[in-house]
Parts: structure tokens; sequence; C-alpha cells
């Protein structure tokens, strides 16, 4: 039975609710100068545990602060456990939206880490973040006395049904987390599917990966179909790479010479244009008798799957003006007919139609 609260009680009750405050004033101090200190670190895990403590201390300190005053006041004893109830499933809550960003944001940082770029995996994120605040939830009821065995018992025949009405989402889900776990894909990687499509992977998320291209345009590919097609992946498991460039010669032209002459365009070409490779070992092989010129392949070292274009661009301009001053021919396709002496008919054709035949020709 509630009573008339005292002057001695409304004193313990603004202490107790003075010092709930107090004491969040002050955490939030301390840990506002922890992430301070925090930023320095090279380790990004310090930054996120301290502002997650920056979000549940002080609220755990003014819930103590409220729990101290509803002590201090004569409240009945229904009152005072309804009081008690609300401020810890508060706690609760704030604690589980802070573990939740905590944990998801450990997970992203450690994707990050792994696959050493700027573009994250969302699929694990979302994953982790949706278990923490489900289980958040399950303890919320608990506390509420609410028994969650029920719930669980729905949950598992309902969860056979939804998996049997989304068996292509959860396809994808699940080819995501293989394709992450078996680290063939990462975000950064530059892909090429069989289909055509190539670029860069910005994200894999739980339905599709999201692929940039060159030109700038986002190419969306469901994770079920990345994981069934034929991939070649130019980053993994190095991301230099070698290029091909085809060149041809006049068949009068000195080998020796066109050889000497290639490999200081190609020294050139790696020493001073951006994305090449300098210490690869470039090379020359002569492959074929065309029929209006010597072919060979000239084997150059890039750095990464896109800077290929502009290596080539560059030393094909720069080859093209070396060997006009060299005078080495680089020669038109040429084929040479000979004509017999006497009569070369042409069989009598007929026009696409059907109606009007062609002229035969006759020498």
């Amino acid at each position: 039975m509630t009573s008339t609260p005292t002057l001695h009680h409304l004193v313990l009750a603004g202490i107790a609710l003075a010092a709930g405050l107090l004491l969040a004033f002050l955490s939030r101090g301390l840990l506002r100068w922890l992430a301070k200190h925090a930023k320095r670190t090279s380790w990004s895990g310090d930054d996120i545990i301290v502002d997650a403590l920056r979000s549940v201390v002080p609220w755990a300190a003014i819930a103590g602060g409220l729990a101290g005053t509803a002590t201090a006041l004569p409240l009945a004893k229904t009152v005072r456990s309804n009081v008690y109830q609300t401020l810890l499933v508060w706690l609760i809550v704030v604690a589980t939206v802070s573990a939740a960003r905590v944990v998801s944001d450990l997970v992203r940082a450690i994707t990050q880490s792994r696959s050493g770029v700027a573009g994250s995996a969302t699929i694990f994120v979302n994953i982790t973040r949706v278990l923490v605040l489900a289980l958040g939830f399950l303890v919320v009821l608990q506390t509420l006395g609410i028994s969650i065995a029920p719930l669980l018992t729905a949950l598992g025949v309902g969860g056979l049904a939804v998996a049997l009405a989304l068996q292509d989402t959860l396809a994808n889900l699940f080819a995501g987390v293989h394709i992450l776990a078996s680290k063939t894909v990462q975000p950064g990687d530059y892909i090429r599917l069989s289909s055509g499509e190539e670029g860069y992977v910005v994200d894999i998320n739980w339905r599709q990966t999201t692929v940039r291209q060159l030109s700038n345009n986002l190419v969306v590919i469901p994770n079920g179909q990345l994981a069934q097609t034929n991939m070649t992946n130019y980053t993994r498991p190095e991301q230099e790479l070698t290029v091909l460039v085809q060149v041809g010669v006049g068949y009068d032209s000195d080998l020796e010479h066109v050889e000497r002459v290639t490999m200081d365009v190609i020294a050139e070409v790696m020493t001073e244009v951006a994305g090449a490779v300098p210490d690869h070992e470039p090379a020359i092989r002569f492959h074929t008798f065309g029929e209006s010129s010597i072919d060979f392949t000239v084997i150059l070292g890039v750095g990464e799957v896109s800077d290929q274009y502009r290596i080539k661009h560059e030393f094909i301009k720069r080859l093209h003006r070396r060997y006009h001053d060299e005078g080495i021919g680089i020669p038109y396709p040429t084929r040479t007919v000979t004509l017999q002496q006497g009569a070369v008919v042409i069989p009598q054709q007929r026009s696409g139609d059907g109606t009007a035949p062609v002229p035969s020709l006759t020498d």
C-alpha cells in the first residue's frame, strides 16, 4: 500500500536521481576522452567498442538513478516491481541495439580487412545484426514473463513454410554465404562472367552481387546465378597480370632489329606509363608466317586489369611512331591473284528474289 512520501523520502529520491544523472554525465565525458584516444590506434575495434559504451553506460546510470528513486519512495510493491521491470526492459533494449551495432561493425571491419578494399560484404553484417536483435527480443519477452517456448515452436513450423515459399531467395542467401566463405570472390575484385558481364564487385548482400562496370554502370547479379556460372577473377590469386598485344611486320624486315626496337619501346612504356609493372620481364615471341606479315606477340605486365587499356594505347602509339622512324614496315593485308591465259567463266547466278538472272562474265 502506498503511503504519503515524507521529506526524508523525497530527499533520498532526489539524491538517488541526482547521483544517476551525475554518473551519466561523468561517464559520458570519460568515454568521450577514451574515444579520442581510440581514434589514434590502428585497430578499428576499440573505436567501435567505445562508441557502443557511450550509448549504453549513460543510460544505465540514468536507469540506476531511477531505480534508486523508486526504492527511496514509499511505492506499492506492485508499482515498484513494474518500475523495476520497465527499467530492466529499457536497459535490455538499449544493450541489444548497441550490441547489434558493435557486432555488425566488427564484422564489417573484418570483411574489409580481409578483402583489402573500401567496399563491404553486407550479407554477414545483416545476418549478425538480425541474430543479435532477435536474441534481444526473446530476452525481453522472457523478462516480461511471456513464455517463448510456444513462440519457438511456431517459428519452427512457420520457418518450414517460409523456406518452401522462398526457395529462390534462400538459394541466393546461401549462395552468397558460400561465395564469401570460399573467398572465390570478394568486394573489390574484378570479375568477368561467361555471359559477358564484367567489372568490379561493389557489394555482396543477402540476395545479389553488385558489379560496377568500367563505364560506371551497375550490374546486379543474383547470388545463385553467380555461383553457377563460369567466372574469371582477374584479382585473385594476384592482382598483377600479363596482357598480349599482336603485332605484324613485313617479310623484308630484319627480325633482330625489329626485336631490339620493340624491346626499347616496351622498356619506355613500362617505366613511363602509370599502371605498368617495371619489374615484369617482357617478352616477344614470333609465331606465324602470315599471309602478308610475320606475326609475333608482345607480352606486357600491368598492375591491374583496368590498366591494360591505357598500356596498350600508349604502346601501340609509340611502337607505330618508332617503326616509322626506323623504317620498319607494317604491311597492309594483301593477296596475289594469278590469272591463267584463257576464259574464266563464272556460273550464271540469279538475284536474291529469283526473278532476274545475274549476267555471267567471260574473259
